[in-house]
């Protein structure tokens, strides 16, 4: 049943006549089928709202509310309405303590867990307010209900409408009766996106991928060929001694804000955080593409760094940059496995960026990464022996060249713009 006048509380009938009961039926039926749940969030909500009209409801806008487990977002919502595009909106956390949720009946109908019909056309007691749900659209009454998952979370539903006399007790008892089934549509929807949302964060969009396509057993391992970056912070240890352990956590924070977001954006992937490091890869269509790729993001996460000067410590940075073959998959116990890449070429990377802190540079690349970069791209700073590899390699950092704004690959424009970035001869700054 579906509380009513706006008072809680309050009931009303839930008689149906015969149309009513057998569409709630139909409704419940779409609701628990197969083409129901291939849906994403717009294609349920457009879904529900037509067929609710295609039944008799009065519905003039559908809106679903949607619990989510993010570490940015909130929830998410769906708003539709005839003959308009289905808008979905991301909230962030931090909306829950805004003005306008403490006034609305959605957060009444989360709290209470208990549903609600309102009347817009100031009547109800109290007023309630939700200038999402109401603005501009004539609507008269709505009813929303609560959806609950079996973890807890409580997401909803509302169904308004611009007819004078709002909803009959009929059409209030299809809404009520479908209320289960599409609870459980939601909450099949929305683990679906928890479970990917989750994986993204914690593995990475590539691995997520992998993982949900069921590559979860101990040894499902495959070879690629990537370049490969580390990003190591420079006397992290003397900086956890001498700040408080709240402000070393807000500074390891502003340093990934900076650094993974110059990888992702250049078409990387972090692969994992490993203390204040950062081991990422760039799978292209090519080598050479690769390369260009996993450059960019280090310049571009070099001068983020170098832009970044709190007043209370200074971030220094080493980049190494490989290309090479590495191992990619599932690795560790039986129940406690971690999707990880290994291989001697994640090792001679790791080796490289130990060289920037004994050579004073921020930036430097082997050479292979160099050579497939092309001519113009890389200077050599000799060779340099690497702990636990029998030969001392030749290592490479950035040229003057870049300087003139577009790095080209072979003979083919990469479209790798760097007139922004402060490329110096990297020497001496070390960061």
């Amino acid at each position: 049943m579906i509380a009513g006048s706006g008072k809680p509380g309050a009931r009303v009938a839930t008689r149906d006549g015969p149309g009513h009961s057998a569409a709630a039926v139909e409704l419940i039926e779409w609701l628990v089928g197969d083409e129901c749940h291939d849906l994403d969030e717009a294609g349920l909500a457009a879904g529900l709202g037509q067929r609710l009209r295609a039944a008799g409801l009065p519905i003039d806008r559908l809106t679903l509310h949607l619990r989510t487990l993010h570490p940015e977002i909130f929830g998410r919502s769906v708003l539709w309405a005839p003959d308009e595009a289905v808008e979905v909106r991301s909230r962030e956390h931090g909306i829950e303590v805004s003005p306008g949720f403490a006034g609305s009946p959605l957060r009444h109908v989360m709290e209470s867990r208990e549903p609600l019909v309102v009347r817009l056309d100031g009547s109800a007691d109290p007023p309630w307010v939700h200038t999402d749900l109401f603005q501009g659209r004539d609507l008269v009454e709505f009813a929303i209900v609560p959806l609950r998952n079996a973890d807890g979370l409580v997401s909803a539903a509302s169904f308004s409408t611009t007819r004078q006399t709002g909803f009959s007790a009929s059409e209030q008892a299809v809404l009520s009766r479908i209320v289960p089934a599409l609870r459980n549509a939601c909450e099949i929807l929305t683990l679906r996106r928890v479970e990917l949302t989750l994986l993204n964060t914690y593995v990475g969009a590539t691995t997520a991928r992998r993982v949900m396509a069921g590559h979860i057993r101990r040894g499902d391992f495959e070879t690629i060929e990537a370049g490969l970056m580390l990003c190591d912070l420079r006397g992290f240890t003397e900086l956890s001694n001498r700040l408080p352990g709240g402000r070393v956590l807000e500074l390891l924070n502003a340093y990934f804000d900076l650094v993974v977001p110059a990888i992702t954006q250049a078409g990387g992937e972090v692969i994992k955080f490993m203390g204040d490091a950062v081991l990422a890869f760039f799978h292209h269509g090519s080598p050479a593409a690769s390369c260009a790729a996993a450059l960019q993001g280090a310049l571009s996460a070099r001068d983020g760094l170098g832009r970044f000067k709190p007043p209370d410590a200074e971030l220094h940075a080493g980049i190494a940059l490989h290309y090479g073959e590495v191992g990619y998959g599932n690795i560790g116990s039986g129940q406690r496995l971690d999707f990880t890449m290994i291989g001697p070429d994640v090792n001679l990377v790791s080796r490289i960026q130990a060289v920037c802190s004994a050579t004073g540079r921020s930036l430097l690349m082997s050479e292979r990464f160099a050579k497939l970069l092309g001519p113009g791209t890389a200077i050599t700073i000799g060779r340099h022996k690497l702990t636990g590899f029998s030969e001392p390699a030749e290592l490479y950092s950035v040229a003057d060249s870049l300087l003139n704004g577009v790095l080209h690959i072979g003979h083919k424009n990469c479209g790798f713009h760097v007139a922004d970035m402060d490329v110096e001869n990297d020497r001496g700054s070390g960061s």
